[in-house]
């Protein structure tokens, strides 16, 4: 029995531009996988905004956006100044890949691993991630426009990637610790 866990964390600025993205074992692993990851966030930003024009939705969480196959699914939040956090999850956990051999193991999916993920599992890793990015914000040093993609391209921009390693560090640790049923990440 595996437990499901998280491939991916992506942080996503009001301009569709990615801000962030982490990796999770066993995906760490594989070369092409950042890539393959910044594709899968960026076909879920439709449905990012699909969503978000519902006008009868009052929470910030989005809900399962995609599930990509019977292994991988994305989930999304969206903050209130418009930055996007989304999740992916792999069902078949940090153990879904065979040592060296890139091979998926046989038999281990949704049936094999004893739960699935519902919404309220992963809206625990949306606050904690939600928080980590206030206390980002808050920072005096940081300042969100820097990241615009009209601000780099002018040249009044830092760059696209958010680089506070406290932010970074809290990311990781949040995908590395969550788990299905847990109240407090």
């Amino acid at each position: 029995m595996t437990t499901p866990s998280i491939a991916c964390i992506g942080i996503i600025g009001k301009h569709d531009n990615p801000l962030h993205i982490a990796l999770f074992p066993p995906h760490t692993t594989v070369p092409s996988a950042y890539l393959e990851f910044s594709f899968l966030l960026n076909a879920s930003l439709d449905i990012f905004d699909a969503r978000s024009r519902d006008h009868n939705r009052v929470d910030q969480d989005l809900g399962m956006l995609q599930a990509i196959d019977e292994r991988l699914s994305i989930w999304g939040w969206q903050t209130g100044t418009g930055a996007r956090f989304a999740i992916v999850v792999d069902t078949w956990g940090k153990e879904g890949l065979r040592g060296g051999e890139g091979g998926v193991r046989e038999g281990v999916g949704m049936r094999g691993s004893g739960r699935g993920v519902g919404d309220g599992d992963v809206r625990v890793a949306f606050k904690a991630l939600q928080t980590a990015y206030i206390h980002l914000v808050q920072n005096p040093f940081y300042v969100p426009d820097e990241h615009a993609p009209m601000a780099v391209a002018s040249g009044k921009g830092k760059g696209g990637q958010i680089t506070s390693k406290k932010f970074i560090g809290e990311v990781r640790r949040i995908g590395e610790l969550w788990k299905p049923g847990m109240n407090v990440v």
